[in-house]
This record gives C-alpha cells, structure tokens and sequence, in this order.
C-alpha cells in the first residue's frame, strides 16, 4: 500500500497505475478544493481513498483508517501549482488578491493576520529565517511603517511595500518572491513539524519500505535530510529500508 500527500493528483494517478488492484493508495491533503480534483482525475480508480488532513499526521491518518504499516510514501512538499494559479487565494504575488496563503481553509489563520498583527521584530525573523531575504529588516520596517495609516489587505499592496524596499536586479527575480515564500510557510507551518513528519513516516513503513520527498528549498531540504541521517545513526535504516530524497530548487 502507498500514501500520498498530493496536489493535482499527476504522481497519485502513476502510483495507482502500477499498484495491484488488491493494492491501496491513501491520498492525503489539507487543501479541500485539491481533493476535489483529486477525485475527479482518479474517478476511474476504485482503491484511493481520500483523506482532508495534514501529512504531519501520518500515524493517525493510518491509525483511523486501521493501517499498521505501508509499502511506500511520497510526500509532494510546498504548494501547489494549482494553488498557485487561483489567485483568489492568495499564495501569487502575481496580479492581486486578498492575502491569505493558507492551504486548508478551514484555518482561520491567514497571511492577513501575520502581516498586520506580528511585531516588527517577529515580521524580519521569519522573512530571514523562512525566506532567507537579506533586505528582512528594511521589509519589516516598511510594512509597520504602512499599516500605523491602514491594514494591508491585498497581495498587490504587500507587493508595493516590498518593491519600495529591494533595489531592482535582473538575476534575482521577482523581489516579492523570498517575502511571500516566508509568509506562506509561516501562515502552514510547514517547517517546524517536518523533522518528526518525516521520523513518524519512516517508523510507518514495513521492512523494505520506501519514503520519496519532494522538496522545493533548502529550508525543506534540510529538515528533510536531518531526519534522514539522525534515524540512520541511530536506526541503522540503510539496511532496513530505502529513502530517497529529491529537491527541485525555485
């Protein structure tokens, strides 16, 4: 049996392809609207089943639905694309939106609240520590300086804020990209659980069992990696199992 934590579905639909019809996919997400297009694109298989939670909750998930143990996972890490192209929600820094960035909408917390309610000091750390954005200070300071007249509500009006700050360069990119990435990560927490996300999926695997993860930066890299090379220290897993690590930079 493998598990997934998905986005549009493309790897969960080669998996459930190759796997025997007596096999099982578990399709994760916390994005209700990606579930729904899971279902649509796998509509034609019968062994998915679909489950609306965090890939932090591995061992439960499978609990709940009586799993000891798995053949194999694949954790797709970040956002999506398809996120990323609904504007409504608010990860693009592209054309404008209200500002939002969360990935399971049942949360209340958003990227609204982060950008007008932390302190300027809270603000520099996470666009350092989650963006590694060297103008953090200057970023910080322009966005508490902004909001004492209004609140910003709009990803066109933190885009503003930041271009006012970062001096234009041709090989960095676009200047509101390490800023949002930040404010994305902090709104999902997606760092601080990884570690043991990736501890709890390897103690579910059978003997023999692989784990795939997906990362998009070094932040996920490295928390990936630790969890990898403490459990093999401490587990000897290279004779147990196979892990398998592949990071596609931004």
């Amino acid at each position: 049996m493998w598990t997934e934590q998905w986005g549009g579905a493309g790897h969960s639909k080669e998996i459930v392809k190759r796997i025997s019809e007596n096999g099982l996919l578990v399709g994760i997400d916390r994005d209700e609207e990606a579930i729904c297009v899971a279902r649509e694109r796998l509509s034609d298989f019968e062994n998915v089943i679909f489950v609306h939670d965090n890939h932090d909750n591995i061992k439960n998930i499978l609990e709940e639905q009586k799993i000891a143990e798995v053949d194999g996972i694949l954790l797709d890490l970040g956002v999506s694309s398809y996120q990323l192209d609904e504007r409504n929600r608010g990860f693009s820094y592209m054309g404008e939106a209200e500002l939002d960035m969360r990935m399971d909408k049942s949360q209340k917390f958003t990227a609204k609240d982060v950008v007008n309610k932390y302190s300027e000091e809270d603000l520099a750390r996470i666009i350092f520590e989650y963006g590694e954005e060297r103008y953090s200070r200057k970023i910080a300071r322009k966005i508490v300086e902004y909001r004492k007249s209004k609140d910003i509500e709009t990803t066109e009006e933190l885009v503003n804020i930041i271009k006012s700050v970062i001096p234009f360069s041709k090989g960095d990119g676009h200047p509101a990209k390490r800023t949002f990435q930040a404010i994305r990560i902090e709104v999902n927490d997606e760092i601080k659980p990884l570690y043991n996300t990736i501890i709890d999926c390897i103690d579910s695997l059978k003997s023999g069992g692989r784990l795939c993860v997906l990362t998009f930066h070094s932040l996920e890299d490295r928390a990936v990696k630790n969890a990898f090379n403490d459990c093999v220290r401490k587990m000897h897993l290279s004779a147990r199992i196979t892990i398998l690590c592949m990071w596609s930079k931004n």
